[in-house]
C-alpha cells in the first residue's frame, strides 16, 4: 500500500521535464518580433563581457537590461535561441555574424554612431598623409566599394584576401592589429591575418613602396605598441575619439559604424 501511494504521488516524467524546461528558460514566452530600433527601449540585450557595449546601450535606452556572454558570437547565438531580445556590439562585426547565420539580421540605424580610423604616432605627419591619400583614392576610384563587398557580403563568409604584388624594398611598414575583429582583422583558415583593415594597410604600404609586416596583438596593447615604436601604424575597428586623439594621430575616417543591434529575423 505504501509503495502504491508513493507511485501515485510521484509526478509523471513528462511533467517533470516541463518544469525543468520552464526553470532553465526563466519562464520566458515567445519574444516579440523586432523590426525597429525603438522597440528595444526596454529590451534585454546580450553583450560580451568586458566591453562598453552595455554602457553605450544605456546612453540610448536607460531602461534596458543585460545578459553577459564570453564572446560576441555567444551573445548572438543567445538571441537566435530566444534568450535575449537583441545583441549589441560593433555594427560590422554583427553584420558578419548575421551574414553567416541565417535567421539573424542587423536592424537599420545605430544605437551610437562611431567613425573608424588608422592611427600613427603623434607627429608622424608623413605617414598620416599617406594613409589619408589612400583612403581618398579608394573612395574616388571605386576600390572601397569592392573592398566593402569582399569583406562585408550580405550573405556568407568574407571573400579571400586579394593578392598584392611583392614590393622590392628592404624598408618595412609594421602594422599593429588585433585579429579578433572579423571582418576587419582576423585569422583565416590558412592561419593568415586578413580582413578589410589588412587590405587597407597593404594599399598604404604599396603607396609608400614598403613591405608590410603585420604584428598581431591584444587590442589594449596597440596604442602602447605604437607609442613605444614597436609598430608604425595600428588599425582594428579603432574608434576615433577625442581621448585617443591626445595619444595618437588618426587618419581620416575610412568606415562609419558604431553600436548596432542584432535580432532574430
Amino acid at each position: 500500500m505504501k509503495k502504491c501511494l508513493n507511485l501515485c504521488l510521484r509526478p509523471p516524467f513528462g511533467l517533470l521535464l516541463f518544469f525543468v524546461f520552464v526553470w532553465l528558460t526563466g519562464c520566458r514566452g515567445p519574444r516579440e518580433t523586432i523590426t525597429d530600433l525603438e522597440q528595444l527601449s526596454e529590451a534585454t540585450f546580450a553583450v560580451p563581457t568586458g566591453t562598453v557595449a552595455d554602457q553605450l546601450v544605456l546612453s540610448r535606452f536607460p531602461d534596458a537590461t543585460f545578459d553577459y556572454f564570453n564572446s560576441v558570437l555567444d551573445a548572438c547565438m543567445a538571441v537566435q535561441a530566444g534568450r535575449a531580445d537583441a545583441a549589441a556590439y560593433d555594427e560590422p562585426i554583427l553584420r558578419n555574424i548575421a551574414a553567416k547565420n541565417p535567421g539573424l539580421k542587423v536592424l537599420d540605424g545605430m544605437i551610437t554612431v562611431d567613425e573608424y580610423g588608422f592611427a600613427v604616432r603623434l607627429g608622424d605627419v608623413e605617414l598620416k598623409e599617406a594613409m589619408d591619400a589612400v583612403i581618398r583614392e579608394i573612395n574616388e576610384n571605386g576600390a572601397y566599394n569592392e573592398m566593402h563587398a569582399r569583406w562585408l557580403p550580405a550573405q556568407g563568409a568574407p571573400a579571400p584576401m586579394p593578392v598584392f604584388a611583392p614590393v622590392d624594398s628592404t624598408e618595412i611598414l609594421r602594422f599593429g592589429t588585433a585579429a579578433v575583429t572579423e571582418p576587419f582583422s582576423f585569422v583565416d583558415g590558412s592561419r593568415e591575418v586578413v580582413g578589410l583593415d589588412i587590405e587597407l594597410a597593404h594599399r598604404i604600404a604599396q603607396r609608400l613602396g614598403k613591405r608590410l609586416v603585420v604584428v598581431n596583438m591584444d587590442f589594449g596593447g596597440m596604442i602602447p605598441a605604437l607609442a613605444s615604436g614597436r609598430v608604425d601604424m595600428i588599425g582594428a575597428c579603432i574608434t576615433i575619439t577625442e581621448e585617443r586623439a591626445k595619444r595618437v594621430l588618426f587618419s581620416e575616417r575610412y568606415y562609419q559604424g558604431g553600436i548596432a543591434a542584432l535580432v532574430r529575423e
